[in-house]
Order: structure tokens, then C-alpha cells, then sequence
């Protein structure tokens, strides 16, 4: 968590907070979408989170992408925006808050993967008919439209 989301925090506590999120879908050659177990939850997701104040968007979605993985992302396509209900999450030490997510797609990537230590259990590819389904509640919208929109190509 940034410093900056630690102070409104401690102002807040577990109460509701908007967030902006950057995320990346990272797909390999052969199609497969890169996912990642998270240590929180124990779901399955795509790397992402929050954007820093006066950060820009694409540029979070970058930083994410590489904390998370170790990958350096190329090339990024703007995807979609996502928010309502199913974008409002509770974590599991309490937090509550509503995302407005902005999901990239990323095909060129370079480096060594490498999960986050603390924040990241394992990192994955799978087929799209294979992605599991204890998939991050907040992601779940996100995740499955761009799968259909692939299937649909």
C-alpha cells in the first residue's frame, strides 16, 4: 500500500474509499493470459493497482505490471474502463473500497518472471479455456469481457 493510501487510512479506517486502478492482461504468444495468485486472497487476477496522485494512468499500469511480475511491459492497448457494483471490494484485513479500473493489454513484454514477495503467490499462464475460477471478485467483469472479446476475434 502507498504512503498515500496509508494516511487516508489512518484518517478513514476501513471505511469506503474511491480508487483508481491501472491494470494490465498480459497475453503470450500462443494466447495464453498471464495470471497471478495473490497472498491476500488467495485468487486469481491480473496485476494491477492503484494509481498514485499525479500519476499517470499508463505509467501506474507499467509500475504495477513490473512489481508484480518482473516484467517490463512494450507496447499497451487501452482496453476498457470498468466500475460499478461489482468494482466495490472489501479486502480482507477490511478495507472497502470502489475502483474505477483502467485495463490495458499487454502482448510485448520482456524479463524473468518473478512474483512480489508478500504480495504475489505464483504467477501462471493459461489457455483461455482454462483460467481458474476463484478469480479475484473485482476482476471477474474485467477478466471475462476481454476472454469474450478475444473469442470473438
Amino acid at each position: 500500500m502507498s504512503d498515500y493510501l496509508m494516511e487516508l487510512r489512518k484518517s478513514v479506517g476501513h471505511r469506503l474509499l474511491m480508487g483508481v486502478g491501472a491494470s494490465v492482461i498480459a497475453v503470450d504468444g500462443a494466447g495464453r493470459v498471464l495470471l497471478e495468485r495473490r497472498s491476500d486472497n488467495g485468487c486469481w487476477d491480473y496485476m494491477g493497482g492503484a494509481v498514485e496522485p499525479d500519476e499517470d494512468v499508463e505509467a501506474a499500469a507499467r509500475r504495477e505490471f513490473f512489481e508484480e511480475t518482473g516484467l517490463t511491459a512494450g507496447a499497451l492497448e487501452l482496453f476498457g474502463v470498468f466500475s460499478g457494483p461489482d468494482c466495490h471490494f472489501y479486502y480482507p484485513n477490511g478495507d472497502e473500497v470502489s475502483y474505477v479500473i483502467l485495463l490495458y493489454i499487454c502482448r510485448d513484454f520482456s524479463g524473468r518472471l518473478r512474483p512480489q514477495p508478500g504480495e504475489v503467490e505464483e504467477l501462471r499462464f493459461f489457455a483461455p479455456g482454462e483460467i481458474p475460477e476463484n478469480v479475484s471478485p473485482v476482476s471477474r467483469r474485467p477478466l471475462a469481457s476481454f476472454l469474450n472479446a478475444q473469442e470473438a476475434r
